[in-house]
């Protein structure tokens, strides 16, 4: 199940860089965070839910691709994100 319309828009405007934006790395990387939190409760409690969870490990893997890039081009923003969605612990 995807993140609903309205959790989406709201995700959009507190990570967004400028007013029109809807796709920086900052953006996709809270909206997997969301996606992955809600996938993870859901294998919680369906532990058999292989196809799932196939699905979580592509999108972890498709986060750490975004956070490397940020990391590699705006160390800045990406110690930002990473402190504003609780990463890296």
């Amino acid at each position: 199940m995807s993140t609903a319309g309205s959790v989406k828009q709201e995700i959009i405007s507190q990570h967004r860089r400028h007013d029109r934006d809807t796709g920086s790395a900052e953006i996709q990387i809270a909206l997997l965070t969301g996606r992955i939190n809600h996938l993870t409760e859901h294998l919680k409690a369906h532990k058999k839910d292989y196809a799932s969870r196939l699905g979580l490990l592509k999108m972890v893997g498709k986060r750490n691709s975004l956070l490397r890039y940020l990391a590699r081009t705006d160390s800045q923003r990406y110690q930002q994100i990473i402190a504003k969605l609780g990463l890296r612990k």
